[in-house]
């Protein structure tokens, strides 16, 4: 993309959670520094814990209000206030694999151009991706390495399922416990809301995080691990 249009013709528009991953802000740093684009960053000012509870709700896989509000539309505003549409084109992170996607994307960006690089020919894929950080000295985010699928929240995700939220109990368990604690407070306020559910015995049920954590120490065998949920921020439409 840089190539096609040029450094000075590009912008890096970052939508801060208030809640990332510190070592994401490094490698925002130094992928910046190797296109030669500053990072533009832009945020709500909020985390997704002031969201729910200023909201009184707490966001789910069904209504994630924390991709909306602070994502979506924080990068709506400063599209609107700074580009115009027939001289802009948005560009997505977008690959081969989840290329269904971009419907959804060209949804929610109408009257906008919207492109993804790696899917213009030839194709790119993530051992590409790894291999371009690779040859650029940069490493990638080290939640990758801890065997994360994605990079936003910190490593969870209020549309994640089970199967995510036992794999963040091993890999970052202060991030986990942090989540707990954050869940706990928004039920004190909220009343018996979680973000993952129960469907054990045929009913449906809120699932806190403690309680689930409790379940994994106790009897491992009673998580789906297969129910791993995902990360749809900014692109996928959210309901709410």
């Amino acid at each position: 993309m840089i190539e096609r249009v040029g450094s000075a013709n590009a912008t890096l528009l970052f939508t801060d959670t208030m809640i990332e991953d510190a070592d994401l802000y490094r490698f925002l740093d130094e992928a910046a520094a190797a296109l030669g684009v500053p990072i533009t960053r832009r945020a709500d000012g909020r985390t997704i814990w002031e969201v729910f509870s200023d909201s009184k709700f707490l966001g789910n896989n069904r209504v994630p209000l924390c991709s909306r509000i602070l994502k979506q539309e924080v990068a709506q505003r400063w599209v609107d206030e700074n580009c115009q549409p027939d001289s802009t084109v948005l560009y997505f992170g977008i690959d081969w694999t989840e290329e269904h996607r971009m419907t959804s994307v060209c949804r929610i960006w109408s009257g906008w151009r919207c492109e993804s690089p790696l899917l213009w020919e030839p194709l790119a894929d993530k051992g590409m991706a790894d291999a371009l950080l690779a040859a650029l000295r940069i490493r990638r985010p080290r939640l990758y390495d801890l065997g994360a699928s994605h990079n936003n929240c910190g490593g969870l995700c209020v549309r994640a399922g089970q199967g995510a939220f036992a794999w963040g109990l091993k890999a970052i368990p202060h991030v986990y416990a942090e989540w707990e604690r954050h869940e706990e407070r928004l039920r004190d306020q909220l009343g018996d809301v979680a973000i993952l559910r129960d469907r054990t015995g045929g009913e449906t049920r809120p699932l806190p995080l403690r309680e689930f954590r409790e379940r994994i120490e106790k009897a491992p065998q009673t998580i789906d691990m297969f129910e791993i949920g995902g990360c749809g921020c900014f692109v996928d439409e959210v309901e709410g």
